[in-house]
């Protein structure tokens, strides 16, 4: 009896649920799809109004669907739209009888008044689509989810890539008449000239680039290239100890190649000045001890936000930078480096295609949040082949737009494209003005869609692994910081080694403070 109560209890639970699903039918509003196809039919304006609203598939009935891609074929061909060149055109495409016949065409024309009121129609119906959209998509990750051989990993991948997709097809904005946007465009003009350096963007600290970009531009992708050892992450890590730490100006990075304890450890040795392999080992001069515990107090409380999540995904990437700027006004965003990132979820043909669809998002999320985004690329070998005149030629190994890796849409989206050349490291000790290369790095402006183009020079220090301006000294140290012996410093510690792992330690508040 309890086995057939428990029996029961269960059907009255589960028969309802299987009568709500059975019962649902698809998201349509069939009298609205054929009030918009009407308006078409008798004003003629209705299609141009509607036409980048809808596609085909958009509407539910499939009668509407042909009526509707014959609508838009008619239009392509600058043809008029009425009943009778659309009843022509279905006939002559042998769909007439598979909407209805000619009958169904002068039906669809009584439905409407006036297009007064279509593209409030017409964005019913794209929600309709949407959704419907949804459904399908969700649908299939529900039967994927109860497939036991199926890696969750790779569906969450699938399930993410297909909402990013959905997400690009629904994102659409409106042109604007002129005058707001001269306002705003005034406006800027007025606070770049208030300032004392007389920037519009976002200064690097670099006082030559900012002269020649005007600081970072606003829904600008910038894209940083080099080979291998010459200094991107250092780069972008002077930038942020710039920015963030010395200006105090909200900065995310997003680490795809180090963790965040490696790039903090690259952070302190960029600011506190010591070599990065004595940070790793922990043996500091007496004289070390006191510049770190002297410095690395800028690096508490800096507004800098670092994520090391490996093989970040563009739908992943926009959920954390709307957050990011939403709750904690981000100004920038740094990615190290794009050739790491995916497009999870969606099929290519090819590596090219999938770094060209990636590179076409982080331009539109620049835009869409309004603040620059860095993001760091490789070069190809070719750099590596290129002979010159004779070893010391100067220009030999200098990087070339078509150098840019794996994809030709990366030159294509960006509005910047800086490359980082150290003649140095090719053993190039003069550049063609006959200027000394050591410790010099140049960054090459290779693309400016708003600017001119220039090489500009600042001062690498490979120890430090930072960037400077080229006329910059070293930060200066208090006067008796040399003096100071491991057991005057302020660090309550029994030792240096135990001093310097808590230091370690105490960086966590840094990764506390990311939103991830």
């Amino acid at each position: 009896m309890a086995e057939r109560r428990n029996r029961k209890s269960d059907n009255s639970f589960k028969e309802p649920d299987k009568l709500v699903e059975i019962g649902k039918v698809q998201p349509q509003a069939l009298d609205i799809e054929a009030a918009v196809i009407g308006a078409c039919l008798v004003e003629q304006d209705a299609f141009g109004m509607i036409s980048d609203i809808l596609e085909p598939e958009s509407f539910y009935d499939q009668r509407h669907q042909i009526i509707y891609n014959t609508i838009r074929k008619l239009a392509g061909d600058n043809k008029p739209i009425d009943i009778l060149t659309v009843t022509e055109q279905l006939k002559a495409d042998k769909n007439l009888d598979k909407v209805g016949g000619p009958f169904y065409i002068a039906e669809l024309s009584e439905k409407i008044l006036s297009s007064a009121h279509i593209e409030y129609h017409a964005n019913i119906i794209a929600g309709k689509a949407l959704a419907r959209k949804l459904i399908s998509y969700t649908s299939t990750i529900r039967e994927m989810a109860f497939d036991d051989g199926q890696d969750m990993g790779e569906l969450m991948q699938i399930a993410e890539g297909k909402l990013f997709e959905l997400s690009k097809q629904n994102l659409k904005k409106d042109f604007t008449q002129i005058d707001p946007v001269i306002d705003e465009a005034y406006e800027l003009l007025k606070k770049a000239a208030n300032r004392d350096e007389g920037l519009s963007g976002l200064s690097s600290g670099f006082n030559d680039l900012d002269e020649v970009t005007s600081g970072w531009q606003n829904s600008d992708l910038i894209i940083i290239a080099a080979r291998p050892a010459m200094g991107k992450t250092a780069f972008v890590l002077s930038m942020c100890r710039n920015i963030a730490v010395n200006n105090r100006v909200p900065v995310a990075m997003f680490s795809l190649e180090m963790s965040n304890v490696q790039l903090v450890n690259r952070l302190i040795t960029n600011v506190c000045e010591i070599k990065g392999e004595q940070i790793k080992s922990g043996k500091l001069a007496p004289y070390e001890w006191g510049q770190l515990d002297f410095k690395i107090k800028d690096l508490y409380k800096a507004p800098l936000f670092v994520d090391d999540t490996p093989s970040l995904s563009v739908f992943e990437l926009r959920t954390k930078a709307r957050r990011l700027v939403r709750e904690f006004g981000v100004r920038l965003i740094i990615i190290d480096y794009l050739q790491l990132m995916n497009a999870s979820g969606m099929s290519y043909y090819s590596r090219q295609e999938e770094v060209s669809t990636i590179s076409r998002s982080l331009k539109g999320l620049a835009k869409e949040l309004n603040i620059p985004i860095i993001a760091l690329s490789q070069l190809n070998r070719s750099v590596e082949n290129r002979v010159g005149v004779d070893s010391n030629d100067p220009n030999s190994k200098r990087p070339q737009l078509s150098d840019l890796r794996e994809s030709g849409a990366i030159e294509q989206d960006a509005d910047l494209v800086c490359f980082i050349h150290r003649p140095e490291y090719y053993h190039i000790k003069q550049d063609n003005k006959g200027r000394d290369t050591k410790g010099v790095a140049e960054i090459i402006i290779a693309k400016h869609r708003n600017g001119a183009v220039k090489d500009i020079r600042l001062k690498f220090i490979a120890e430090y692994a930072k960037f400077t301006n080229i006329n910059d000294g070293s930060i200066p140290l208090p006067t008796d910081v040399e003096t100071m012996k491991p057991s005057k410093l302020n660090t309550g510690y029994q030792n240096n080694d135990d001093a310097f792992n808590t230091v370690t330690d105490d960086m966590a508040p840094i990764d506390d403070i990311v939103p991830f």
